[in-house]
Protein backbone atom coordinates (compact mmCIF):
# COMPACT_ATOMS: atom_id res chain seq x y z
CA UNK A 1 0.00 0.00 0.00
CA UNK A 2 1.55 3.14 -0.88
CA UNK A 3 1.87 6.14 1.12
CA UNK A 4 -0.98 8.98 0.88
CA UNK A 5 -0.11 11.23 -1.83
CA UNK A 6 -0.10 14.14 0.94
CA UNK A 7 3.01 12.92 2.56
CA UNK A 8 5.34 11.79 -0.32
CA UNK A 9 8.87 12.64 -0.13
CA UNK A 10 11.03 14.59 -3.00
CA UNK A 11 13.49 11.49 -2.54
CA UNK A 12 11.23 7.94 -2.18
CA UNK A 13 12.24 7.49 1.03
CA UNK A 14 9.45 7.05 4.04
CA UNK A 15 8.05 9.85 5.70
CA UNK A 16 8.81 10.12 8.94
CA UNK A 17 6.34 9.82 11.75
CA UNK A 18 6.84 11.15 15.23
CA UNK A 19 4.97 9.50 18.04
CA UNK A 20 5.57 10.46 21.79
CA UNK A 21 5.14 7.86 24.25
CA UNK A 22 5.47 6.23 21.65
CA UNK A 23 7.66 2.51 23.20
CA UNK A 24 4.27 1.39 25.44
CA UNK A 25 0.74 1.22 25.37
CA UNK A 26 -1.47 2.98 23.18
CA UNK A 27 1.52 4.98 21.42
CA UNK A 28 3.04 2.14 20.49
CA UNK A 29 -0.18 0.42 18.80
CA UNK A 30 -0.42 3.72 17.46
CA UNK A 31 3.12 3.93 16.06
CA UNK A 32 2.57 0.28 14.84
CA UNK A 33 -0.10 1.21 12.72
CA UNK A 34 1.76 4.03 11.27
CA UNK A 35 4.90 1.56 10.59
CA UNK A 36 2.90 -0.89 8.94
CA UNK A 37 1.06 2.03 6.68
CA UNK A 38 4.93 2.72 5.60
CA UNK A 39 5.94 5.70 7.53
CA UNK A 40 8.98 5.58 9.38
CA UNK A 41 8.19 5.65 12.70
CA UNK A 42 10.66 7.91 15.41
CA UNK A 43 9.66 6.46 18.49
CA UNK A 44 10.02 9.04 21.43
CA UNK A 45 11.01 7.94 24.85
CA UNK A 46 11.39 8.72 27.71
CA UNK A 47 12.57 6.21 30.66
CA UNK A 48 11.44 3.43 28.51
CA UNK A 49 14.38 2.96 26.36
CA UNK A 50 14.78 -1.00 26.72
CA UNK A 51 10.85 -1.14 25.28
CA UNK A 52 11.05 1.28 21.99
CA UNK A 53 14.29 -0.85 21.06
CA UNK A 54 12.54 -4.26 21.96
CA UNK A 55 9.47 -2.49 19.43
CA UNK A 56 11.89 -1.09 16.95
CA UNK A 57 13.52 -4.61 16.61
CA UNK A 58 9.80 -5.96 15.91
CA UNK A 59 8.66 -3.59 13.00
CA UNK A 60 12.26 -4.45 11.19
CA UNK A 61 11.71 -7.78 11.86
CA UNK A 62 7.93 -7.18 10.26
CA UNK A 63 9.97 -5.02 7.25
CA UNK A 64 8.77 -1.94 8.01
CA UNK A 65 11.08 0.71 7.47
CA UNK A 66 13.60 0.93 10.07
CA UNK A 67 12.78 2.86 13.14
CA UNK A 68 14.20 5.83 15.11
CA UNK A 69 14.40 6.07 18.82
CA UNK A 70 14.59 9.64 20.86
CA UNK A 71 14.52 9.81 24.34
CA UNK A 72 13.83 13.04 26.09
CA UNK A 73 12.00 14.26 29.13
CA UNK A 74 8.63 16.37 27.59
CA UNK A 75 8.30 18.64 30.59
CA UNK A 76 11.58 20.40 29.35
CA UNK A 77 10.79 23.32 27.59
CA UNK A 78 13.88 22.64 24.58
CA UNK A 79 12.88 18.93 24.29
CA UNK A 80 10.51 19.57 20.97
CA UNK A 81 13.78 21.76 19.57
CA UNK A 82 16.19 18.45 20.73
CA UNK A 83 14.17 15.84 19.39
CA UNK A 84 13.45 17.67 15.49
CA UNK A 85 17.28 18.04 15.73
CA UNK A 86 18.17 14.46 16.59
CA UNK A 87 15.69 13.48 13.48
CA UNK A 88 17.69 12.52 10.08
CA UNK A 89 14.49 14.95 7.83
CA UNK A 90 11.78 17.01 9.11
CA UNK A 91 8.45 14.49 10.04
CA UNK A 92 5.63 14.68 8.01
CA UNK A 93 3.26 13.31 10.69
CA UNK A 94 3.34 14.21 14.39
CA UNK A 95 1.38 12.47 17.07
CA UNK A 96 1.25 14.04 20.75
CA UNK A 97 0.28 10.74 22.41
CA UNK A 98 2.35 10.65 25.58
CA UNK A 99 0.49 12.50 29.11
CA UNK A 100 0.53 12.30 32.42
CA UNK A 101 -2.62 11.01 34.29
CA UNK A 102 -2.31 11.49 37.90
CA UNK A 103 -5.36 11.52 40.42
CA UNK A 104 -5.87 14.92 41.86
CA UNK A 105 -9.51 16.86 42.95
CA UNK A 106 -10.16 20.28 42.97
CA UNK A 107 -9.84 20.34 46.70
CA UNK A 108 -6.13 18.56 46.38
CA UNK A 109 -4.06 20.28 43.93
CA UNK A 110 -0.51 19.96 44.17
CA UNK A 111 1.12 22.81 42.39
CA UNK A 112 4.28 20.42 41.49
CA UNK A 113 2.07 18.02 39.91
CA UNK A 114 -0.36 20.46 38.49
CA UNK A 115 2.40 22.29 36.52
CA UNK A 116 4.35 19.00 35.44
CA UNK A 117 0.67 17.67 33.98
CA UNK A 118 0.22 21.03 32.27
CA UNK A 119 3.97 20.95 30.94
CA UNK A 120 3.64 17.12 29.51
CA UNK A 121 -0.12 17.06 28.30
CA UNK A 122 -0.50 20.55 26.72
CA UNK A 123 2.76 22.68 26.48
CA UNK A 124 4.97 19.61 25.09
CA UNK A 125 2.13 19.11 22.47
CA UNK A 126 1.91 22.75 21.24
CA UNK A 127 5.78 23.41 21.37
CA UNK A 128 6.12 20.28 19.21
CA UNK A 129 2.90 20.94 17.00
CA UNK A 130 5.04 24.86 16.90
CA UNK A 131 8.30 23.09 16.14
CA UNK A 132 6.51 20.45 13.30
CA UNK A 133 4.69 23.70 11.34
CA UNK A 134 8.48 24.96 11.43
CA UNK A 135 10.28 22.37 10.08
CA UNK A 136 8.11 21.01 7.24
CA UNK A 137 8.97 21.94 4.06
CA UNK A 138 7.48 24.79 1.91
CA UNK A 139 4.96 23.55 0.04
CA UNK A 140 4.75 19.78 2.02
CA UNK A 141 1.44 18.44 3.77
CA UNK A 142 1.52 17.65 7.21
CA UNK A 143 -0.68 15.84 9.79
CA UNK A 144 -0.57 16.51 13.72
CA UNK A 145 -3.03 14.16 15.83
CA UNK A 146 -3.50 14.64 19.10
CA UNK A 147 -4.91 12.10 21.84
CA UNK A 148 -7.27 13.76 23.60
CA UNK A 149 -9.86 12.26 26.22
CA UNK A 150 -13.70 11.40 25.78
CA UNK A 151 -14.32 12.59 29.14
CA UNK A 152 -14.31 16.05 27.61
CA UNK A 153 -17.83 14.49 25.98
CA UNK A 154 -19.52 14.35 29.45
CA UNK A 155 -17.16 15.90 31.61
CA UNK A 156 -16.39 15.09 35.63
CA UNK A 157 -14.10 16.69 38.40
CA UNK A 158 -12.30 13.68 38.76
CA UNK A 159 -8.21 14.13 37.86
CA UNK A 160 -8.75 17.28 37.94
CA UNK A 161 -5.83 18.22 36.79
CA UNK A 162 -5.18 15.77 33.93
CA UNK A 163 -8.91 16.73 32.86
CA UNK A 164 -7.91 20.75 32.80
CA UNK A 165 -4.83 19.76 30.78
CA UNK A 166 -6.89 17.71 28.17
CA UNK A 167 -9.40 20.62 27.30
CA UNK A 168 -6.48 23.01 26.96
CA UNK A 169 -5.30 20.35 24.69
CA UNK A 170 -9.16 20.04 22.87
CA UNK A 171 -8.80 24.24 22.57
CA UNK A 172 -4.94 23.82 20.54
CA UNK A 173 -6.50 21.55 18.44
CA UNK A 174 -8.96 23.46 16.88
CA UNK A 175 -6.85 26.72 16.86
CA UNK A 176 -3.81 24.79 15.77
CA UNK A 177 -6.06 23.88 12.65
CA UNK A 178 -7.34 27.24 12.05
CA UNK A 179 -3.49 28.60 12.21
CA UNK A 180 -1.81 25.89 9.91
CA UNK A 181 -4.45 25.37 7.14
CA UNK A 182 -3.89 25.00 4.23
CA UNK A 183 -0.74 22.91 4.06
CA UNK A 184 -0.78 21.28 8.11
CA UNK A 185 -4.08 19.02 9.02
CA UNK A 186 -5.19 19.54 12.95
CA UNK A 187 -7.30 16.86 14.49
CA UNK A 188 -7.95 14.91 17.88
CA UNK A 189 -8.98 11.40 19.00
CA UNK A 190 -10.47 10.96 22.59
CA UNK A 191 -10.49 7.39 23.70
CA UNK A 192 -12.62 6.23 26.72
CA UNK A 193 -10.87 3.79 28.90
CA UNK A 194 -9.12 1.67 26.83
CA UNK A 195 -6.36 -0.13 29.03
CA UNK A 196 -5.52 -0.92 32.55
CA UNK A 197 -4.35 2.07 34.33
CA UNK A 198 -2.06 2.83 37.25
CA UNK A 199 -3.68 0.70 40.63
CA UNK A 200 -6.74 -0.06 38.36
CA UNK A 201 -7.24 -3.88 39.51
CA UNK A 202 -8.25 -6.14 36.83
CA UNK A 203 -12.35 -6.15 37.79
CA UNK A 204 -12.21 -2.67 38.01
CA UNK A 205 -11.27 -2.34 34.02
CA UNK A 206 -13.21 -5.37 33.05
CA UNK A 207 -16.62 -3.28 34.86
CA UNK A 208 -15.44 0.62 33.57
CA UNK A 209 -14.16 -0.90 30.11
CA UNK A 210 -17.91 -2.12 28.88
CA UNK A 211 -19.92 0.80 30.99
CA UNK A 212 -21.02 2.70 27.59
CA UNK A 213 -24.35 2.90 25.68
CA UNK A 214 -22.93 -0.29 23.47
CA UNK A 215 -21.94 -2.65 25.99
CA UNK A 216 -18.63 -3.14 24.31
CA UNK A 217 -15.26 -1.46 25.40
CA UNK A 218 -12.54 0.67 23.09
CA UNK A 219 -9.99 -1.62 21.53
CA UNK A 220 -6.68 -0.14 20.87
CA UNK A 221 -7.23 -1.08 17.47
CA UNK A 222 -9.98 1.01 17.20
CA UNK A 223 -7.35 3.59 18.16
CA UNK A 224 -5.07 2.53 15.25
CA UNK A 225 -8.38 2.11 12.65
CA UNK A 226 -9.00 5.92 13.99
CA UNK A 227 -5.60 7.34 13.47
CA UNK A 228 -5.73 5.75 10.06
CA UNK A 229 -8.37 7.05 9.07
CA UNK A 230 -7.11 10.35 9.52
CA UNK A 231 -4.10 9.68 7.77
CA UNK A 232 -5.67 8.90 5.04
CA UNK A 233 -8.63 11.24 4.44
CA UNK A 234 -6.66 14.84 3.61
CA UNK A 235 -10.20 16.72 4.27
CA UNK A 236 -10.91 16.18 7.37
CA UNK A 237 -9.07 18.86 9.79
CA UNK A 238 -10.05 20.42 13.34
CA UNK A 239 -11.81 17.57 14.61
CA UNK A 240 -11.95 15.27 17.49
CA UNK A 241 -13.26 11.74 16.68
CA UNK A 242 -14.78 10.49 19.81
CA UNK A 243 -14.06 7.02 20.36
CA UNK A 244 -16.29 5.95 23.54
CA UNK A 245 -18.92 3.31 22.68
CA UNK A 246 -21.15 6.14 23.60
CA UNK A 247 -19.87 6.53 27.24
CA UNK A 248 -21.01 10.14 27.15
CA UNK A 249 -24.83 9.39 26.55
CA UNK A 250 -24.85 7.98 29.85
CA UNK A 251 -23.97 11.54 32.19
CA UNK A 252 -22.01 9.37 34.36
CA UNK A 253 -21.03 11.59 37.10
CA UNK A 254 -17.30 10.55 38.36
CA UNK A 255 -15.13 8.88 36.14
CA UNK A 256 -15.85 5.33 35.33
CA UNK A 257 -12.92 4.20 37.47
CA UNK A 258 -14.97 5.13 40.39
CA UNK A 259 -18.36 3.76 39.25
CA UNK A 260 -17.31 0.27 39.05
CA UNK A 261 -16.57 -2.02 41.59
CA UNK A 262 -12.54 -1.94 43.37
Amino acid sequence: MSIPAEFTTDDGTPPIALVTGAAKRVGRALGTALARRGFRLAIHCNNSRAEAEALAAELVAEGCPEPLIVSADLAEPDTPARIFAALPAPPRLLVNNASLFIEDSFGSIDLALWQRQMAVNLLAPVLLSQTFAAALPEGKGGLIVNLSDAKLSSPNPDFFSYSISKVGLAGATELSARALAPHIRVNAIAPSVTLVSGPQSRQNFEQAHVMNALGRGVDVSDLMRALLYLVETPTVTGQTLVIDGGQRFLALPRDVAYMAAP
